[in-house]
């Protein structure tokens, strides 16, 4: 994992702040323990398929094109590939391989929707959003805090599970993430 953040230098710190915001969300909507630090694993492992994508891509400072997306979009299946041998435990390789479905049924790799996603990939989706909106890119600047919870708040139902999104945004508008 920690290769990946040498690969791509806009991801550095990434891991660390996914999986903190990953363990939290599934803390506060009442998941066990021990799926909590499952997701935590999870969230760590979870973009390691990336490996699989060259820096001209990941750090190309303008919109993908289609190819470029296409190859992007296979990285959750590389990276379920990579961690099989690895984790025999279905939630950890159920996040690294889902966690870019979108709620609506839009996302990749499998066009899942609603509950056909795990729980834990959808706790993913909303951490790795609001850390990825919060974070400098290639292509854009980051976002404060209050604009990508604007954000969030327009992908409920759309892109992200509106049940965790609405407590996500609770946990972070009263301070509770820290």
């Amino acid at each position: 994992a920690n290769a990946i953040e040498a690969k791509d230098p806009y991801t550095e710190g990434h891991i660390e702040r996914v999986a903190h915001l990953a363990t939290r969300l599934a803390r506060e909507v009442g998941r066990p323990l021990a799926e909590q630090q499952l997701i935590r694993k999870a969230a760590i492992l979870h973009d390691v398929g990336k490996i699989g994508v060259s820096e001209e891509i990941l750090q190309k400072p303008g919109r993908l094109t289609k190819k470029e997306f296409d190859r992007v979009k296979i990285h959750p299946i590389v990276g379920e590939r990579i961690c099989q041998p690895l984790w025999q435990d279905g939630l950890i390789l159920q996040v690294v391989r889902h966690h870019h479905e979108r709620y609506d049924g839009k996302g990749y790799p499998d066009g899942l929707a609603v509950e056909e996603i795990p729980l834990a990939a959808r706790i993913m989706a909303v951490v790795d959003t609001y850390d990825a909106l919060t974070s400098d890119r290639p292509y854009r600047v980051r976002l404060s805090p209050e604009e990508a919870l604007r954000v969030l708040k327009d992908e409920v139902g759309r892109q992200l599970d509106p049940r965790l999104t609405i407590a996500f945004i609770s946990m972070v508008e009263t301070g509770r993430l820290c």
